[in-house]
């Protein structure tokens, strides 16, 4: 499914204060000047970007190629997150959260880029977390965005806000469905309040990544490997899913910051696969024992309303599953990637060129 692990570290699930009264994080809309922003210096010779979410997944691939191109980064942590695990020295770190207002001032106030990837994902936390994370947090963002003199936002949202009209087609940036699940709810509504600031005359584009893969994410990306390698995994999902390396998406975003115009989406998708053409072809590269059996997708729809059942008998939300999402994890999520293509210049490369990084990775880590 597109809730993949695409923004790891929340930097927002810390107890903070709510951004201050100058907008309204619970509908993105400011109550004070909203006039555009002076523009960033262009002639510096060395670009800032901010990166929220910088320990996460996608965040630490993106922080090591912004100083590999020679930007200066600044990233924004928790006080428990591990800044040295995957990320290479050169990042300025401001310790804080999503809901603290001065350190977020303090982190894009200058800065010729934000880069916006810090949230919670679907199996994380409660859905009342995720909702105030990612929506709250992005509203905290975009505050902060409108009292310093930043440059353009680039908002990292999810390619589960689209869905195809039609079983076989693929979703484009146009198809917007209802969003199921706390999940997509939260990331519908923070594509508003981006849309809204950029409306008010703030830079700012939103991409939405489909199922990132890459070596470091214990989520989608083990799951998918353990599929295509383990003997002890018999079993794949019915319905498939756009499968993109998550070097590709940090290209995707260097790209919107470069040639994405204000206000517009892209989608930055990779390969369309069914879940057994996938662990197929993992198992082909790595002369691994691929599940042979398919689960049936009555069996997956029956599972959402078992959830369904036991939260409301528990009062608790022990699985953040219904029998919408179930009818989706058997369907085939198939995205075009043409917008990004043609207007920024995106890149994505097949599954196998992800595999030896991811592979390797996973066997080390599973052993």
């Amino acid at each position: 499914m597109t809730e993949s692990k695409a923004e790891s570290d929340a930097d927002g699930s810390a107890a903070g204060t709510k951004p201050g009264t100058s907008t309204d994080t619970s509908t993105g809309t400011a109550t004070t000047d909203t006039t555009s922003k002076t523009d960033t210096d262009t002639d510096t010779a060395t670009p800032t970007a901010a990166v929220t979410g910088a320990t996460g997944f996608l965040g630490t691939a993106l922080c090591n190629r912004l100083l590999a191109d020679g930007w200066t980064v600044r990233g924004l942590c928790r006080p428990t997150s591990d800044r040295k695990r995957t990320i290479r020295d050169g990042v300025d770190w401001y310790v804080g959260d999503l809901f603290d207002r001065t350190t977020l001032r303090e982190l894009v106030d200058g800065t010729d880029a934000v880069f916006h990837l810090a949230g919670v994902g679907l199996w994380s936390a409660s859905p009342e977390t995720v909702e105030r994370v990612n929506r709250e947090g992005t509203g905290s963002v975009l505050d902060a965005c409108r009292d310093a003199d930043t440059g353009r936002l680039i908002f990292t949202s999810t390619a589960g806000t689209r869905r195809p009209d039609q079983p076989g087609e693929l979703a484009t940036e146009t198809d917007v469905v209802e969003p199921i699940g706390a999940y997509q709810r939260s990331k519908a509504t923070a594509e508003q309040f981006v849309d809204r600031y950029a409306a008010e005359g703030g830079d700012a584009v939103t991409v939405h990544p489909t199922s990132v893969f890459g070596p470091g994410d214990d989520e989608f990306t083990a799951q998918l490997l353990s599929m295509g390698l383990e003997p002890t995994m018999p079993a794949y999902l019915p319905g498939g899913l756009s499968i993109v390396g998550r070097d590709d998406v940090v290209g995707g975003l260097l790209a919107a910051y470069e040639r994405g115009e204000s206000g517009e989406h892209y989608i930055l998708g990779g390969e369309n696969l069914t879940y057994e053409q996938a662990i197929e072809r993992i198992a082909d590269y790595a002369d691994g024992s691929p599940a042979r059996v398919q689960v049936p997708a009555a069996a997956i729809h029956a599972a959402g309303p078992v959830a369904e059942v036991v939260g409301t008998v528990t009062e608790q939300h022990v699985f953040p599953f219904d029998r919408k999402m179930a009818r989706l994890a058997t369907e085939r999520l198939f995205y075009s990637s043409r917008k990004a293509r043609d207007e920024l210049g995106y890149e994505s490369r097949p599954l196998e060129a992800h595999l030896p990084a991811a592979v390797d990775w996973y066997r080390a880590a599973h052993r």
